[in-house]
């Protein structure tokens, strides 16, 4: 059965009628044969033809734009097969417009804008998430206790040495820095001070949460964006395991009490560097050092570390894994979301630092 397209002229003005099968594979020379017709066309009638695909719909459009004839007769599925081709009859840009520089740094200053914003959002979204799984949790008894242990040993155990040689070698810094300039006012003891203080106040803490987002928060996005992009969050609904309770609560939990040992950890390996700096430089033994700690450092400094850190390492946790349920498309967003857990979760713990400072200020505890 020969079932080729094929159009005929009824005698009717202007109208022409299409029979046949206008697919790839049966169109034969109607594309030629179209393009050499030049006699006035108002209508084209489609009602007999046996099926059409897209390249058949394509020849058609072309030809009815060409003539400006209106296309009638298609079953609904083909008329919407035709739109889909007329819509996307659209020009093509080879090369982009030219934006002025200005506009294009607003453009891209507002697009930020908007993306931080949609980002806080989906954080605090997050955080609604992760208490209620917490609350069923509680209420089932389902606790997860295994995979918690693993990642307390992944955040904290495994992080004891890069951790300690950090804080060590930058409590020599602080002493050596301080001594410095405080040797110009003749005041080298005071470096003492300003090594207890810093450490527990501050850089043990900070430091130590930018070290654990650069370590173990893009290990949670890297993780769960990888089983994202291999369906097995999918999987895991499908069987009636709540992705929340099986992998975010864990490693959200283990950054929230590992960040107060690992603080508490690093402040004290802070210390001894710059104790043994003051004993090599200064010529401070390392009894004299400890007895001055003890006398210039409040026990409101160990207070404030100990509550800035498990918020810093709560914000690490949800960054990583929050960024890690975004992935969606292919292997590079695993990438791409891995960065931005790292990068959103030292600006969050910064800022926080930043209002931590203000807030202890304003309460008397300097």
């Amino acid at each position: 059965m020969n079932d080729e397209a094929a159009f005929t002229d009824d005698g009717t003005a202007g109208t022409l009628r299409f029979s046949g099968n206008l697919s790839l594979a049966r169109l034969g020379d109607l594309p030629d044969r179209l393009l050499a017709y030049h006699d006035p066309v108002e209508r084209l009638d489609l009602s007999g033809i046996d099926r059409i695909d897209t390249i058949g719909a394509w020849t058609i459009h072309r030809f009815a734009q060409k003539h400006g004839a209106t296309v009638e007769g298609l079953s609904p599925d083909g008329r919407h097969l035709f739109d889909q081709v007329v819509a996307a009859d659209q020009p093509v840009s080879i090369r982009n417009e030219r934006v002025p520089a200005f506009q294009r740094v607003l453009g891209e200053i507002g697009a930020a804008t908007v993306q931080a914003g949609r980002t806080l959002y989906g954080l605090l979204g997050f955080l609604g998430a992760i208490t209620i799984a917490c609350g069923s949790i509680v209420r089932h008894r389902r606790f997860r206790f295994d995979a918690t242990v693993q990642q307390f040993e992944v955040v904290g155990v495994s992080a004891l040495a890069i951790i300690g040689l950090m804080s060590f070698l930058i409590g020599i810094v602080i002493a050596q820095q301080g001594a410095v300039q405080l040797r110009q006012f003749g005041a080298e003891i005071y470096t003492i001070n300003l090594v207890g203080r810093l450490s527990l106040r501050e850089l043990g803490v900070l430091m130590t949460a930018i070290m654990v987002a650069g370590r173990s928060g893009s290990a949670f996005a890297a993780q769960i964006g990888t089983m994202q992009l291999t369906e097995e969050i999918d999987a895991m609904r499908t069987i009636g395991v709540s992705p929340t309770e099986a992998l975010v609560v864990p490693r959200v939990l283990a950054s929230t009490v590992m960040m107060i040992f690992l603080g508490f950890y690093s402040a004290l390996v802070a210390i001894i560097g710059g104790g043994i700096l003051c004993w090599a430089s200064l010529g401070i033994p390392f009894v004299t050092y400890v007895q001055q700690i003890r006398e210039v450092v409040p026990i409101s400094d160990v207070y404030v570390g100990l509550i800035k850190a498990p918020v810093f390492g709560a914000i690490i946790g949800m960054a990583g894994c929050f960024q890690g349920m975004q992935v969606e498309a292919d292997a590079e967003q695993v990438g791409l979301r891995t960065t931005a857990a790292v990068v959103q979760g030292i600006f969050l713990v910064i800022v926080l630092d930043a209002f931590f400072a203000v807030f202890f200020s304003s309460v008397g505890w300097l």
